[in-house]
């Protein structure tokens, strides 16, 4: 087994799907890369498998296919990761464009979150990390609309368009 930069505690049912057995997590892993592997133990048992979280489900795969009969419906061990915790800070050039521009970051939820700083944390220039910087801190709710909210006022919610489109 690779080194281990952490272990989680997870649980959840066996899926049988074309040939091979998949682990199905009850709860969706979250701060940690994915589709990349790690080993799932299941008491002395250890399997290694490619960690694939979605929006709203995580799924381990197992890298060498096989199905795995001899195992509950449900189970529940640990995945070993040699990865870690992926950070989720947000960098400071994009806090201080969401202040100058005055924009709010707190307001996104998890998931935009997590999309908003994948799709900054892969520019490969300067230039497009600026541009994508530009992209999230235009796509923000502006200070203003944040305190109406607060306040009880009607600020129009974020997905709705002044035009009514």
């Amino acid at each position: 087994m690779p080194a281990t930069a952490g272990s989680v505690a997870v649980a959840g049912s066996v899926s049988h799907a074309e040939g091979t057995s998949q682990f199905v997590l009850a709860e969706r892993l979250s701060g940690h890369d994915t589709f990349l592997t790690g080993v799932l133990q299941l008491g002395d048992r250890r399997i290694a498998v490619r960690i694939i979280t979605l929006d709203d489900v995580t799924v381990l795969r197992p890298v060498a296919p096989g199905t795995f009969t001899d195992l509950k419906a449900t189970w529940a061990g640990l995945l070993h990761l040699p990865h870690g915790v992926r950070r989720r800070a947000i960098p400071a050039d994009l806090t201080a464009a969401a202040h100058r521009h005055q924009r709010v970051l707190d307001h996104l939820d998890d998931a935009e979150l997590r999309y908003a700083l994948t799709f900054l944390e892969e520019a490969t220039t300067n230039d497009i990390r600026q541009v994508r910087i530009a992209a999230i801190v235009a796509a923000l709710p502006p200070v203003a609309e944040r305190a109406a909210r607060r306040a009880g006022g009607t600020a129009r919610p974020r997905n709705e368009r002044p035009d009514g489109c």
